[in-house]
């Protein structure tokens, strides 16, 4: 696979173009009367036209058919796909799923889109306000078929197998420990190359900008420069009556053939387009004294709420550090939280539960169900020599933390057959430490 080129920057104003097609870009304006290579001139807007520049996200595409050349859309089998939140009855206790089963290449050719499952999600679509999370189990490329989601951003994490990307923008080639956002609207092909499975979380209505860094200052957690915008490449490419464009719309799946491939799209410029980062590119703020900090420090991603400092959705996570707070019980606190938080573990063991919790599997927390570290890791932090060590070395945990109270599908209680059933039992063990008569216990440090 030849190497792929990227522009480099978070949320910038870029402009690319095919080398094959020099000058494919039109000179001082948007929409000319003819544009270079009598190519098509297509905005795709990914915000109101009237937003402040701030927030004002478009892009213009010079292509060589529009994307309105297909037949009429249909609807489709919906598969595991569903934005009913009303399907099972809510389940407050605390949720723990083992690593969910690829389908055997083998048995069933399974692609991207016939390998969604949605397993929890709130909100409402039509409203543009909530959030999906899917889990995305394949084995096979999607050749001539491509997919967009008319319902929100994408933001993809594989956790077993590469993913090479095609899109309007260009080509990405996303592996594991790393991350890429597909915004809303923008059409996109995968290929995998063995078994693959991943997480993804779908925001409505927002897009996900990078967080407030308020008194840490200017720069730290996840940079700008180190995320990669794809270049325009195109491919002329004729399918007769045999190319798939699925929309997710509404929460439907829904198709529709045309004879060209959508990634025919020469030149463009414009501040709305996919990006992908890596994960071992954050730059890791952490405490270095006592006490141990909230988890939003380890926050790359949000997606806000038009409340401030609260989010649709947060994508946060437990990268390789130090630790070397003093007088600190050091792995994550219990906690009781109005957030909803579901975590998932692209490789290693996680620190507060070094068994049951497995990559490609996950676990949801909903407001004000109690979670914490297992018995086995309480007392192990408790009596813990507290010298400077390195904290999840080979591990990368990480969570999508909501404003919003999800609620879980039929497939992820029942359906998946990946629920596990005794996750609860890993704090029955914990015991009463009290000693009514000792403020200052013997054996702490």
């Amino acid at each position: 696979m030849a190497e792929l080129k990227y522009i480099s920057g978070f949320g910038n104003e870029c402009a690319s173009e095919d080398p094959r097609c020099p000058g494919a870009l039109p000179e001082g304006q948007n929409n000319p009367q003819v544009c270079p290579y009598n190519l098509y001139a297509e905005q795709l807007s990914g915000s109101a036209f009237t937003c402040p520049r701030s927030s004002n996200k478009r892009s213009w595409l010079y292509r060589i058919l529009p994307s309105v050349s297909h037949k009429p859309f249909e609807s489709i089998d919906q598969g595991h796909v569903t934005h009913n939140w009303d399907e099972v009855d809510p389940d407050p206790n605390q949720l723990r799923w083992k690593p969910f089963e690829i389908p055997k290449a083998s048995q069933k050719k399974v692609d991207f889109v016939s390998g969604l499952h949605t397993l929890c999600g709130a909100g409402d679509i039509r409203s543009n306000n909530g959030l999906a999370v899917h889990i995305f189990l394949c084995n096979t490329s999607m050749g001539n078929r491509c997919f967009y989601s008319s319902d929100g951003d994408f933001l993809i994490v594989p956790q077993k197998g590469k993913l090479l990307i095609y899109t309007e923008f260009g080509k990405m080639l996303v592996q594991p420990n790393e991350i890429c956002v597909i915004q809303r609207g923008m059409r996109f092909s995968i290929d995998v190359f063995e078994e693959t499975r991943g997480y993804i979380l779908e925001v409505y209505g927002v897009h996900f900008e990078l967080p407030d860094l308020g008194p840490i200052g200017a720069n730290g957690l996840a940079n700008p420069r180190d995320f990669l915008i794809p270049v325009a490449w195109y491919e002329d490419h004729q399918v007769p009556g045999g190319y798939t464009v699925i929309n997710k719309y509404q929460g439907k799946l829904f198709s529709a053939k045309q004879d060209v491939s959508p990634f025919n799209v020469v030149a463009w410029h414009g501040n709305y387009t996919p990006y992908k980062y890596n994960l071992e590119n954050f730059m890791v703020i952490n405490s270095v004294a006592f006490d141990h900090a909230d988890p939003s420090i380890f926050t790359v991603l949000t997606a806000k709420s038009v409340r401030p400092g609260v989010a649709i959705a947060d994508f946060v996570i437990f990268p390789p550090r130090w630790g070397v707070a003093d007088k600190t019980f050091r792995p994550p606190y219990y906690h009781r939280n109005c957030m909803s938080e579901f975590m998932g573990l692209i490789k290693g063991h996680y620190e507060a539960k070094q068994g049951g919790f497995l990559p490609g599997g996950g676990s949801l927390h909903s407001p004000m169900t109690p979670h914490g570290p297992d018995a086995d890791c309480f007392e192990k932090a408790s009596k813990a020599k507290l010298a400077p060590e390195r904290i999840a070395d080979g591990t990368m945990a990480f969570m999508f933390e909501s404003s919003l109270s999800m609620a879980v599908t039929k497939w992820g209680l029942k359906t998946s057959n990946c629920l596990d059933e005794n996750y609860y039992k890993c704090w029955e063990p914990l015991k009463s430490h009290f000693t009514p008569n000792s403020r200052h216990p013997a054996g702490t440090n």
